[in-house]
C-alpha cells in the first residue's frame, strides 16, 4: 500500500508517522472546534440576551439549524468519500473551505439588528448567516475527523494522538465557550468573533501541514450511496455509540449554554465571570487527559472507559442545583472537568473501532460516511438542548425583555445546569452496556485488520 505524504508517496510498511506530524493534526482540532464550541456556548446568549431576540425565536433556530446540520452530515461524509482530486478526499475541503468558514462565524457576531427595534430583520440575519456558517463548518469538519482512522490505525496510537487532539479542543474550548463573554466585555462582540475567527483558520492552515492520505483510499470508496446508508444505519456498534455520544454533546451543549444565564440569574453575579466557570472545567480536562490515557485507556477498552467518564460526569453536574456561590461553582466547575477528559479523550477512538469493525465486514473505508452519519445523529442532541431551554425558559419566566427577572427565573436556570445533563450521561452509561465491540470480538477485529493491512 502507499501514502501520499508531504507531495511524496511512501510505501505504508516502511511509514514512521513523526511526532511532529502528531501534534499537527492535533492542532487542526483547535481549528474545529473553536467557532463549534462558541456556537454551542454563546450563541443563543448573543441573539436573546445581548440583541434581545425573543428566546422562543432564537431557540427555534438554533433547533432548526441543528435539523439541517443533522442532515447536511452525512451528505457531505458521503461526498467526502467519493471525492477525487489531486489532494485528495478529505484535504480540498480543509484547504479551499477553511477561509469561509471562518469569515461567516466571525460573521454571526456582526447582526446590524436589534430585538427591540427589529425583531425579523435580526431572525432572518441571524438564520441565514448560521444555516451558510453550517454548511462550510460541516464540510471542513467532517473532513478533518476523517483523517483519523485513515492516518492513524492503532488503537495506542489513536488514543496518543487523541490526547494531543483534545489538549487542542481543550484550547478550544477555552478559547470558544469560556472566554467569549470576556473577550466581549472587553472589546465588544464583533471584535471577539473575528478574533477568533482568524484563530481557527490559522490553526487549520498549519494543520495541513501534517496530514496526508492513503492513495489507495479513493478506490475503496465506489459503494452506492442507498448501500452505504443502509450498512451505517443498521450497523448496530455505530447506532450504540452514537447514540451514547449524543448524550454527551446534550448534556455538554446544556452546561455551555446555559452557563452565562446560570451565572448571571442563579449566582447572581456578572455574567462574565462565566469565563472563569467554564475555564476551570477546560483547564481541569486538559491536565486529566494524561492520567486518562495512562491510567485507564491504556488499560481498559474503550468501551470501559467510555462508561466511567459518563458515570463521573453525571454525578459531578448535580451540586450546581444546589450552589450559591462562583467559588462553589468553579469546584463543582472542575469535577465536571475530570469527566469531561474521559469523553473527550475515547470519542472518536472508540468510532474509529467502528470503522474497522466495518471495513473487516464490507471491504469498504468509510469514514466521512460514518462521521457524517455521527454527526447527523449526534447534533440532534443540539435541537434537543435548545428545546429545553426553551421550555425552561418559558416555564420559569425567563423574558430578555424584562429590566428585572422574577426569582423563578433562578430556580430555573439551576434545573436546566444539572437534572438533563445528569440524565444524558446517566443514559450514554446504559447504552453503552449492550455496545458489542469490546472483549474477545474487538480483538478478533483488530487481528482482522493486521492481516489485511499486512
Amino acid at each position: 500500500m502507499r501514502i501520499k505524504l508531504a507531495h511524496q508517496v511512501v510505501n505504508t510498511t516502511s511509514l514512521n508517522l513523526t511526532n511532529a506530524q502528531r501534534w499537527l493534526y492535533g492542532l487542526g482540532n483547535l481549528g474545529c472546534s473553536i467557532p463549534y464550541q462558541a456556537v454551542g456556548a454563546v450563541l443563543l446568549f448573543f441573539y436573546a440576551d445581548v440583541r434581545h431576540l425573543n428566546p422562543v425565536w432564537a431557540a427555534a433556530v438554533m433547533s432548526f439549524y441543528s435539523i439541517y446540520n443533522a442532515l447536511n452530515n452525512p451528505v457531505v461524509g458521503y461526498i467526502s468519500d467519493r471525492t477525487r482530486s489531486r489532494w485528495g478526499r478529505r484535504i480540498p475541503y480543509i484547504l479551499f473551505g477553511t477561509f469561509p468558514y471562518a469569515l461567516l462565524f466571525a460573521l454571526l457576531f456582526f447582526a446590524p439588528m436589534d430585538g427591540r427595534t427589529n425583531p425579523v430583520g435580526l431572525l432572518i440575519y441571524f438564520a441565514v448567516v448560521l444555516f451558510l456558517f453550517e454548511t462550510l463548518a460541516t464540510l471542513v469538519q467532517t473532513a478533518y475527523y476523517a483523517l483519523l482512522p485513515e492516518m492513524f490505525d492503532e488503537y495506542k496510537d489513536r488514543t496518543a494522538v487523541a490526547v494531543r487532539m483534545n489538549i487542542f479542543m481543550t484550547v478550544g474550548l477555552l478559547a470558544g465557550a469560556a472566554m467569549p463573554t470576556l473577550l466581549a466585555k472587553w472589546w465588544g462582540w464583533p471584535v471577539m468573533g473575528a478574533f477568533l475567527g482568524v484563530l481557527s483558520a490559522a490553526a487549520l492552515f498549519l494543520s495541513l501541514r501534517g496530514m496526508f492520505e492513503r492513495s489507495s483510499s479513493v478506490e475503496a470508496a465506489s459503494v452506492n450511496v442507498w448501500v452505504a446508508l443502509k450498512a451505517t444505519l443498521f450497523n448496530k456498534s455505530f447506532l450504540l455509540v452514537v447514540i451514547a455520544q449524543a448524550m454527551r454533546h446534550f448534556a455538554t451543549a446544556t452546561l455551555s449554554t446555559g452557563m452565562a444565564f446560570y451565572t448571571k440569574y442563579s449566582l447572581g453575579a456578572d455574567p462574565g465571570l462565566t469565563s472563569i466557570i467554564l475555564a476551570t472545567a477546560f483547564v481541569v480536562a486538559a491536565l486529566a487527559l494524561w492520567p486518562w490515557q495512562k491510567l485507564l485507556a491504556n488499560r481498559l477498552e474503550a468501551r470501559t472507559t467510555l462508561m466511567i467518564a459518563y458515570a463521573v460526569l453525571g454525578v459531578s453536574v448535580l451540586p450546581l442545583m444546589f450552589v450559591q456561590t462562583i467559588l462553589a461553582a468553579v469546584l463543582t466547575s472542575a469535577l465536571v472537568g475530570v469527566g469531561l477528559a474521559g469523553l473527550l479523550l475515547m470519542g472518536d477512538v472508540i468510532l474509529s473501532d467502528v470503522i474497522d469493525d466495518d471495513e473487516i465486514k464490507t471491504g469498504q473505508r468509510r469514514e466521512g460516511m460514518y462521521f457524517g452519519m455521527g454527526g447527523f445523529i449526534v447534533t440532534l442532541s443540539y435541537a434537543l438542548s435548545a428545546q429545553v431551554f426553551s421550555w425552561v425558559s418559558q416555564r420559569f419566566g425567563y423574558n430578555p425583555l424584562l429590566a428585572v427577572q422574577p426569582d423563578s427565573v433562578a430556580e430555573g436556570f439551576r434545573f436546566f445546569m444539572s437534572v438533563p445533563p445528569a440524565i444524558g450521561a446517566f443514559l450514554a452509561v446504559v447504552v453503552l452496556y449492550f455496545y458489542p465491540l469490546h472483549g474477545e470480538r474487538l480483538k478478533a477485529v483488530k487481528s482482522a485488520l493486521a492481516r489485511i493491512r499486512g
